[in-house]
């Protein structure tokens, strides 16, 4: 990757053996610089620190995370696209393994946004207070010993390939009658300590004490969100600040180059022309399926594999349109979901094999992408933000990022020589 920097092998070694709580050896006998080392000495110790109960552990600086770098001047931008999924969890669909497969084939990282009560045995479900609703209730259910297994294979595989691990926090409760855009500040602090809580304590939930833990510590990992069904995003976000977090993905945008917003950067996903349709469409595959078979999750069989395309071909519209345009980054959400037959998941595949391996191009996690953004000159962000949606610098990305003022065209009367 041209602009970044890996870190090293042995780092994301150490960080691999993690996952099994012991200590790492190969197969060479050789120790630092060539000696060799007494036959049966014992293998170094391994990194892990163990939180809490077991659940979680300290293992080091994430792998495969690469490290942010400052736009020389007049250097075109890199078009970012986030992919990101909401209360992302492994059930008997196995999508989560599946997109990390095509995450890895195609040089991208993403991120899973977490429901906590899938880290949460049904039998415990009272251990949940939600907000303005009674003990152990939720929208979406809980889980079982299997299924918080195989969610917790998939987040430290997920992790240890780069992938951002945020929160959709828990009982995913919308509208009105104690929806989340209902909740004070205190009520989302309460809300996403729970759902730091069922993660850092599944091993007591479960009781799995022997399982590998997840190789991160949730406390500091977690640095952003995207609010259930969009809702409730001012009194989050005061919450969010307050707590550490450093951006939210819970509103709607044009596509433009994002800046903060009470103090988070504001990376929500964005609208997108809509194939056959004379409005833009929101980039989550739950919005297209309204709009095309209502709240019918599965319509009719003789349109889904055209509705599939209509995503597919909405998001490709959107990502040329930044690609070829101002390059602001392109933010998609989706759910783990066979709505309209699978149609959504297989139109995702489809644009992750056809943007994220071309030129310039940097399929990122959220948290990536606010690294760079931090990273960045904020004047040169400033008037990134000045392009309007699809608008390329009229006189190129040379003249409109060199810190120069742009020379005058030529033949123009009076304008001054241009010095080599």
């Amino acid at each position: 990757m041209a602009v970044t920097q890996r870190i090293t092998a042995g780092v994301a070694l150490a960080a691999a053996c993690a996952t099994a709580l012991a200590g790492c050896a190969t197969d060479s006998t050789e120790g630092a610089h060539g000696a060799k080392k007494a036959a049966g000495a014992p293998a170094p110790k391994s990194a892990v620190r163990l939180i809490g109960d077991g659940s979680t552990a300290y293992t080091g600086a994430q792998p495969q995370l690469p490290t942010p770098v400052r736009l020389t001047p007049g250097q075109r931008p890199p078009q970012f696209v986030v992919f990101s999924w909401d209360g992302a969890g492994e059930d008997s669909q196995k999508l989560f393994s599946h997109f990390r497969k095509i995450a890895k084939a195609n040089s991208a990282t993403m991120t899973y946004f977490l429901s906590g009560v899938y880290m949460l045995p049904k039998d415990k479900r009272d251990l949940y207070r939600p907000p303005q609703h009674s003990p152990g209730s939720s929208e979406i259910g809980f889980n079982d010993e299997q299924g918080i297994k195989d969610t917790v294979k998939q987040l430290s595989g997920a992790w240890l390939e780069g992938n951002e691990i945020g929160t959709h926090f828990n009982g995913h409760f919308c509208g009105n009658g104690g929806g989340v855009g209902e909740w004070s500040v205190a009520e989302w602090k309460s809300e996403i300590a729970q759902a730091k809580s069922f993660v850092k304590s599944w091993k007591t939930n479960t009781g799995m004490k022997k399982a590998p833990p997840l190789p991160f510590d949730y406390d500091k990992e977690l640095i952003g969100a995207r609010t259930p069904c969009l809702e409730g995003q001012k009194n989050f976000t005061k919450a969010a600040r307050q707590l550490g977090f450093r951006y939210d993905t819970s509103g709607v945008n044009n596509q433009v180059w994002p800046k903060k917003k009470r103090g988070l950067w504001d990376l929500s996903m964005q609208l997108v022309p809509f194939p056959g349709h004379s409005y833009e469409q929101l980039t989550m595959d739950y919005n297209f399926m309204v709009n095309q078979s209502g709240t019918q999750t599965q319509g009719d069989p003789d349109k889904q594999e055209y509705w599939g395309d209509q995503m597919r071909d909405g998001l490709l519209k959107g990502f040329y349109r930044a690609y070829d345009g101002n390059r602001a980054p392109l933010i998609i959400g989706n759910h783990f979901e066979s709505w309209n037959g699978g149609t959504y998941m297989r139109a995702i595949d489809e644009v992750v094999e056809r943007v994220c391996t071309k030129a310039e191009v940097r399929c990122v996690s959220f948290r990536q992408l606010a690294d760079w953004l931090d990273a960045q000159d904020p004047a040169t962000l400033d008037k990134l933000r000045g392009l309007q949606v699809g608008q390329a610098p009229r006189q190129g990305w040379a003249s409109f990022l060199s810190g120069r003022p742009a020379p005058a065209p030529k033949g123009v009367p009076g304008a001054p020589a241009v010095k080599p």
